[in-house]
């Protein structure tokens, strides 16, 4: 298992939610932090309680639909001097629910691709040849389970897209000591699944890390956070190595 002491994390989507426990779970353990968000005033308060812990962390700001202000964030990263190890592409967008689908506009598709596939892309591929240089790096893309939905079409078809993506991009690493995998939290009740959803948040740990603590140099996996629930970190890594690969 990964020992992320003292390595550096990008988050994206920090400020709440899954992004802002998976922030505090990651510098428990002694990680460095870089909390992104769209503004400054939305890290603040999981920045000051990470730095509580005793880590390192900055905040970066970027609106994830705009693709300059997504290379901005990047190179900012890169400005300061950080080396990053891991990345949690945890931020995401369901744009709409449309009980008239065949009314779906075709801005749906367009700002769930943006926000849901692109960005978190341009970041992998931002970062992906300095781990490849230095010989290590874990990359985590949040997926979404939702299927046969034809109301949520934007974004299931974002994140399917964002698998394929992902899993090819993945083949190229596989048996390095950089790998991609994906995560699915589940339903969740965060702001984006809302306050129906079956699943606490707090579900989701370990299980939507565990693709920054695997040491067995495989990649493409969908590791599906609420099989993991209630389980120590330990156990949640232990199961998610024994996972066949995609390919």
């Amino acid at each position: 298992m990964v020992n992320v002491k003292g390595k550096w994390a990008l988050i994206t989507g920090a400020s709440r939610g899954l992004g802002y426990l998976s922030a505090v779970f990651m510098a428990k353990l002694g990680c460095n932090l870089v909390l992104h968000s769209r503004t400054e005033e939305h890290c603040a308060k999981v920045l000051s309680e990470v730095k509580s812990l005793g880590v390192d962390a900055y905040v970066v700001t970027a609106e994830l639909s705009d693709m300059e202000q997504v290379d901005r964030m990047c190179r900012t990263i890169d400005e300061k001097g950080t080396k990053l190890d891991i990345i949690l592409n945890n931020a995401g967008l369901q744009i709409a629910y449309r009980k008239d689908y065949l009314a779906t506009p075709a801005s749906d598709y367009d700002i769930s691709f943006r926000i849901n596939t692109t960005a978190p892309m341009m970041i992998c591929y931002h970062f992906l040849p300095q781990m490849k240089e230095r010989g290590f790096g874990r990359i985590v893309n949040t997926t979404s389970g939702i299927d046969l939905e034809p109301e949520q079409a934007g974004y299931s078809a974002a994140k399917a897209a964002l698998n394929k993506v992902t899993r090819d991009l993945g083949k190229n690493y596989e048996g390095t000591d950089v790998t991609l995998s994906l995560t699915d939290p589940g339903w969740c009740r965060t702001d984006l699944g809302g306050p129906k959803a079956p699943n606490s948040p707090e579900s989701a740990l370990p299980g939507i890390l565990v693709g920054a603590f695997i040491d067995d140099k495989k990649c493409g996996r969908i590791f599906s956070a609420q099989e993991f629930t209630g389980m120590t970190l330990e156990e949640a890594v232990a199961r998610a190595e024994k996972q066949a690969g995609v390919y």
